[in-house]
């Protein structure tokens, strides 16, 4: 594993699909949410811009799952 894969904020994984080598030719999950500028400004300068945040401490959980679940026009 490498400091790539691992949020700058917690150190916990944080799914970059570009950082993992079996997965770097998809889009990252972060390409399809809004990170809030406020949480990437708390981090400190020398964290910036090293490695993605994880899900939860970009605070965008909420986010990812609504657009995992599926609507409930296409169950009809």
């Amino acid at each position: 594993m490498t400091e790539s894969q691992l949020c700058p904020a917690c150190g916990a994984l944080n799914h970059c699909s570009l950082a993992d080598p079996h997965s770097a030719t998809q889009a990252c999950w972060c390409y399809g949410v809004s990170i809030d500028p406020a949480v990437l400004q708390a981090l400190p300068a020398e964290l910036r811009n090293k490695a993605c945040l994880c899900p939860r401490c970009a605070a965008v959980e909420d986010q990812l799952a609504s657009k995992a679940a599926p609507r409930s026009d296409e169950n009809r």
